[in-house]
């Protein structure tokens, strides 16, 4: 038990080689209990995310897992990483590096929670602390979870409701940890503007403060929670050594799977350590700062600098249909070609009487089927191979009949499907590649923060549509790295809701307000496009 500053006492759990040595040491903080550390490192226990702690030791390191403040065995109030919690990290850093076998260096370790205290302790840059990996962590909790464009995600809540459980449930009516009295599902719904509340607890607006080096990993299929902050993390440290990678990891669960491989901490991050916590010459920062896991091809590239400056923005415009080769409300088509004066518009009218679960409709064989029901403009089969790396921009020119609505795009490659399954009705297969959210009220934009490549809204003053008038949307799409092969085709999606079926459990829960008719524009004034980031051919 450590004494914080204010009396209350942090529990550590302390695993450490044998001998005398005075070795480095690896802080992971975490509100999920250093008790379960032996769980099995199955993708079944999400919240198992420390690495793999045994194996560290063998290689020379002390490993700390603090359950923080008012979870497991410590004591005080529980705040979801407010500032007192990151000084609970500082004074932590400061215990460890006062202890006989520790050599006076700590760096940063664990996945999700972890990485985001990583974050949060490296803006601090408390004496001691020598380097952070982030593993699949974000920056802006606002942003990167809790309103995805302004829109609430119902994540973090069922999050906490499993926390409390794991922190107070033990078999047979044995009692774990007193409750965790933090409403923090209030929370969420009562700041659903980013406030203090958020800028508090996201480092996104301190990551220039960090000075110690930087190891940022995220995956392209963390799209939901984790992405965005690895990337913007990596973009935004700019007064620190740094690198950034980011996997082919497709699923939470294979991102999760991944990080308790031994092979992976080998060639991925023993390395850093190694070179800021024991002084090894193994030449790792000379190494390209970036790389990349390019889908579609499946292969990993080192590269120079991020976004690649040779990555030419290329519109494809959205189009009237009929594409031929999806069933869906329009069936609409994404060309290079920009549309003619009088091409006209799309629109739908929603809630659809066929969504049994979110927006998704059931096919005629009964099956679910996302696309039947939605808004899709599809590109013609490819002719050639492109790759698409880098921020997205989703430029839509939309007006709506209601003071308000949502748009909830994904990008998609659309698979080959020969003619007799397309005759039958059936659907091609398709993988999605990118996601992008916006609410229409929180359309305002950060001037300073905004590039032609990322739009950043404030999300701190709403503003109502007008009826029937037509307006500009830039919405962010995700980063992504995806080669789109050829015969493929590219697919664009935009409803005003998704579903757990398609989304998992980052989901956004349709409200009973969103009754009325949205419409997009595509004609020679108001062209709607959306812009990728093509790099050329070798």
């Amino acid at each position: 038990m450590v004494t914080m500053r204010d009396g209350v006492r942090i529990s550590v759990c302390v695993y450490r080689p044998h001998g005398d040595e005075r070795v480095p040491a690896l802080f992971a903080a975490s509100p999920y209990q250093h008790e379960f550390d032996t769980v099995p490192a199955y993708p079944l226990f999400l919240w198992r995310e420390t690495g793999p702690i045994e194996w560290y030791v063998e290689n020379g390191y002390a490993y700390v897992h603090a359950d923080v403040r008012g979870s497991g065995g410590s004591e005080g109030e529980f705040g979801f990483m407010d500032a007192t919690e990151q000084q609970d990290y500082v004074q932590l850093i400061a215990w460890i590096i006062r202890q006989s076998w520790c050599n006076g260096k700590v760096g940063g370790i664990g996945q999700s929670y972890y990485a985001m205290a990583q974050w949060l302790m490296a803006t601090l840059n408390p004496p001691g602390l020598a380097c952070i990996a982030p593993y699949d962590g974000l920056v802006d909790q606002y942003r990167c979870s809790n309103y995805h464009g302004g829109i609430y995600c119902s994540y973090r809540t069922h999050w906490y409701g499993n926390l409390r459980v794991d922190n107070m449930h033990r078999p047979a009516g044995k009692e774990g940890r007193a409750p965790m009295r933090f409403d923090l599902v209030g929370a969420i719904a009562e700041h659903s503007l980013d406030d203090d509340f958020w800028r508090e607890r996201s480092p996104y607006w301190r990551l220039a403060d960090i000075k110690v080096p930087v190891l940022s990993i995220g995956h392209w299929g963390k799209m939901g929670l984790h992405l965005r902050g690895n990337i913007l993390g990596y973009e935004g440290a700019v007064n620190a050594p740094r690198k950034l990678v980011v996997t082919g990891a497709k699923t939470v669960h294979e991102a999760h799977h991944q990080y308790d491989q031994i092979e992976f901490h080998e060639d991925e991050l023993l390395p850093f350590y190694d070179a800021h916590l024991k002084g090894v010459d193994n030449g790792f920062m000379d190494e390209p700062p970036v790389r990349v896991f390019v889908r579609g091809i499946n292969q990993w590239r080192d590269e120079e600098e991020w976004p690649l400056r040779r990555a030419a923005y290329v519109p494809l415009h959205l189009r009237q249909g009929p594409s031929g080769s999806v069933t869906s409300l329009n069936d609409g088509k994404l060309s290079i070609d920009p549309p003619p004066a009088d091409e006209g518009a799309t629109s739908y009218t929603y809630p659809d009487w066929q969504w049994v679960n979110g927006v998704v409709a059931n096919g005629p064989n009964g099956r679910p089927d996302p696309t039947r029901r939605v808004l899709t403009f599809t590109s013609a089969p490819l002719t050639s191979d492109i790759e698409v790396t880098g921020p997205i921009v989703l430029k839509l020119f939309a007006s709506s009949d209601q003071i308000d609505t949502r748009f909830i795009v994904k990008l998609a490659d659309q698979f080959p499907q020969d003619d007799a399954a397309r005759a039958k009705g059936d659907q091609p297969a398709f993988t999605n590649v990118s996601k992008g959210w916006l609410k229409a009220s929180h359309r305002e934009k950060d001037a300073e923060r905004s590039t032609d490549i990322r739009p950043f809204y404030t999300h701190t003053s709403p503003q109502p549509l007008t009826p029937g008038e037509i307006y500009e949307f830039d919405i962010e799409v995700l980063p992504v790295s995806y080669v789109f092969r050829k015969g493929h085709r590219i697919r664009l999606e935009i409803a005003n809701g998704d579903s757990p079926l398609t989304d998992a459990v980052f989901t956004h829960p349709y409200h009973p307000t969103l009754i009325g008719t949205d419409t997009i524009h595509h004609n020679a004034v108001h062209a709607s496009r959306i812009l990728l980031p093509v790099v050329p051919g070798e």
